[in-house]
């Protein structure tokens, strides 16, 4: 479990999106699927091509956000997910961070 919320059943993942997700929108298009599921954590480059990116939520809200993130926007393509769980303290809402 997480330290994102009080929910019972709060479900975290770490992921790391590879493949071509550096200027094609995968940050914008990865907020608005979180804002529309309603789940909270953060997305940010990372220097070496990847995208990174924390989501928590109840389960079907992040299994949908992980068949969301996989497909990616139009211009992306998306050529492995790595998924980790997450143990850290996340903040209420979505949010995307600097490069990292």
């Amino acid at each position: 479990m997480c330290y994102s919320t009080l929910m019972k059943n709060t479900h975290c993942v770490h992921l790391i999106i590879s493949g071509r997700v550096h200027g094609v929108g995968f940050r914008a298009f990865t907020v608005g699927v979180a804002k529309r599921l309603g789940v909270d954590g953060w997305v940010r480059n990372r220097r070496d091509g990847t995208v990174e990116i924390v989501v928590s939520g109840s389960q079907q809200t992040v299994d949908e956000m992980l068949g969301e993130l996989h497909k990616g926007p139009l211009a992306a393509r998306v050529d492995a997910v790595t998924i980790n769980a997450y143990h850290e303290k996340i903040q209420q809402g979505f949010n995307r961070l600097e490069t990292a």
